[in-house]
């Protein structure tokens, strides 16, 4: 399955324009495929204002966030990969999403055999209920 994290960011972005915010996103400059212009960042760390008011070209794709801005006066192209995404939230009241350091799920358990390796172990209430009366009741 795709990672949910440029769903959410595109959806937290939008979000965030609708209500006359401005949405910034807190970048890791750490990360390998980070393309920002040297100099800006903090500890490993830079936010990034990326309203159209602030942007030209902003694409929010699966891999990343491209865009083009303005930095000493000089148009620079944009890349930040969406793992490098920290955080997206609205500058004038902080609301938004800080995400994890690794966004990926876990591997599902493996189900555990009975004895005959036929049936998985887990028991289901349906099964357990199988002649018990039926819970819905008819309102009129």
């Amino acid at each position: 399955m795709n990672s949910s994290k440029p769903y959410i960011i595109r959806a937290l972005h939008e979000w965030i324009s609708d209500n006359n915010c401005t949405p910034l996103v807190l970048v890791s400059s750490k990360h390998e495929d980070v393309q920002i212009p040297t100099g800006i960042d903090e500890e490993g760390k830079v936010v990034l204002n990326i309203s159209y008011g602030a942007t030209k070209n902003l694409e929010i794709i699966d891999e990343g966030i491209l865009f083009d801005a303005r930095f000493s006066g000089r148009s620079q192209n944009l890349f930040v990969p969406v793992g490098s995404i920290l955080a997206i939230y609205a500058r004038e009241n902080g609301q938004g999403m800080m995400f994890g350091d690794n966004d990926e799920l876990p591997d599902p358990p493996h189900l555990k055999k009975q004895k005959s390796d036929s049936e998985p172990q887990l028991k289901t209430k349906a099964k357990e209920d199988n002649n018990s009366k039926s819970f819905l009741k008819v309102v009129k």
